[in-house]
């Protein structure tokens, strides 16, 4: 048997002769042989690659083979998000089952049947007998994303008819897992903070008759306490993550996983995969850790002048993580607007105006979406039109509802899941052909070298 020490060194040395192999290929190679670098078009633009009726994502329109920019939209079935939101507001409820309805099943319910679909939500919200302890528990992770990507899959176990591709079971599973998965990450969390951080374990019970908004709440606080105004502003938070297309990276994640008939189980455990990386949904953690940089550098967060040096800074490399990049600003399809992130803005505006310390900070954060376009123009030369996207926000309000960060990126999952489960139905039932694109091999041919001669 090998000794720790020599593990160790056996590892380095194999890492060290793969170092040499894995190097970005050069760009000019996909130019060369005209391979779209990311399944994006040469304008940005993504390159089609399937027709979807559950979301629409409008941010720009063609005109004689112009991308021009336009005021962004979200469509849910063909319904604006924006719409959707403000009734809930207005009619004071909340409305992240009718999204998941109207995402599963296509159309908007009644009040019977959203109230019969809001109670199966809620009644099957309980995990299997023996599933914390054996699945969540025992198994302790420090990132929230891998635990519930696990205990996804290990949902597969305690399914009786867990293969079955047929509408009906597809939905089943779906239902399930949407009500289950805001569960299973309250107790991911609850046993990280226990078993890794030294708190008290905490394991709240699912309560049928709450909102899925109120539930997440009830479930994560010590004491079970919530105001209506925090579990509304957390329900306007997933209904306006719940979907965003086809070609997002989770979503098509989800298409591709599907194609090959495997089950749902594996297919959403993907797509958490996908999401947990910080180029998609962990891009509102990286937003936090980009604002903490800039309050820390900015003595006076009200001076545009000081506010707008350190923002140059960061975008020539300077300061922060040297990528360059102002995260929550820009995005792959909006331009001029992003619907979620006004509606974020919107509603973040109230809730910081009760907290002098929290609307200091939203102060800031307004104050690097009006000044970035600017400075990047000035900085890049470049007339790119750029605005705030959801994820500009979303951190900071999950900040004043007293979220921990670790759950950023789950409650974006426990939300997007239904958008991937319609996408699912639509990829399993209506497209029916394995998701198979070329990869042109960059390879040269060479000789077999006998192991003696090399």
């Amino acid at each position: 048997m090998l000794t720790e020490n020599e593990k160790k060194a056996l590892q380095e040395r194999f890492q060290n002769r793969a170092a040499g192999l894995y190097q970005p290929l050069s760009k000019e190679l996909f130019k060369q042989f005209h391979v779209k670098r990311g399944l994006r078009n040469d304008d940005g633009t993504g390159v089609m690659a399937g027709l979807t009726s559950v979301g629409a994502v409008q941010g720009y329109y063609i005109d004689d083979g112009e991308k021009v920019p336009m005021e962004g939209h979200l469509r849910y079935r063909g319904y604006d998000i924006t719409d959707i939101v403000k009734n809930c507001e207005e009619e004071n409820r909340f409305g992240f089952e009718e999204v998941a309805y109207l995402l599963l099943f296509g159309n908007l319910p009644d009040a019977d049947t959203l109230e019969d679909f809001s109670r199966l939500i809620g009644n099957m919200r309980v995990l299997p007998e023996g599933f914390a302890e054996d699945m969540i528990l025992k198994a302790p992770s420090k990132n929230i994303m891998n635990k519930i990507a696990r205990t996804v899959l290990a949902s597969y176990s305690y399914d009786s008819n867990p293969d079955e591709i047929s509408v009906g079971n597809i939905l089943r599973q779906s239902i399930e897992l949407i009500a289950r998965l805001p569960v299973m990450a309250a107790y991911g969390y609850q046993a990280k903070s226990h078993y890794h951080d030294g708190n008290s374990l905490y394991l709240h019970a699912p309560q049928p008759r709450l909102s899925t908004a109120e539930n997440l709440l009830y479930m994560l606080r010590p004491d079970n306490k919530y105001t209506h105004e925090e579990a509304e502003m957390l329900d306007v938070l997933l209904m306006i993550h719940a979907e965003h297309g086809g070609g997002n990276n989770s979503a098509f994640t989800t298409r591709v996983v599907s194609s090959s008939d495997t089950d749902t189980y594996s297919a959403i455990a993907a797509a958490i995969g996908s999401l947990k990386g910080p180029k998609h949904g962990g891009a509102n953690a990286k937003v936090m850790s980009q604002m903490e940089d800039i309050k820390s550098h900015v003595k006076n967060w009200d001076d545009k002048k000081e506010v707008s040096n350190y923002i140059e800074k960061i975008i020539r490399k300077e300061a922060f993580d040297g990528a360059g990049l102002i995260y929550g600003m820009g995005h792959a399809v909006y331009t001029i607007s992003d619907p979620r992130a006004i509606l974020l803005k919107e509603r973040a505006k109230r809730l910081a105006e009760k907290n002098p310390e929290f609307n200091k900070e939203f102060n800031l954060y307004c104050l690097v979406e009006e000044l970035t376009p600017e400075v990047f123009a000035r900085v890049k030369h470049n007339d790119k039109v750029i605005s705030a996207n959801v994820d500009l926000y979303s951190g900071f309000v999950y900040k004043m509802l007293g979220i921990p960060e670790e759950m950023y990126t789950p409650l974006f999952a426990i939300s997007r899941i239904v958008g991937w489960c319609a996408h699912r139905l639509e990829e399993v039932i209506g497209c029916g052909r394995i998701i198979r694109p070329a990869y042109k091999s960059v390879l040269h041919s060479k000789d077999y070298v006998k192991i003696d001669e090399r």
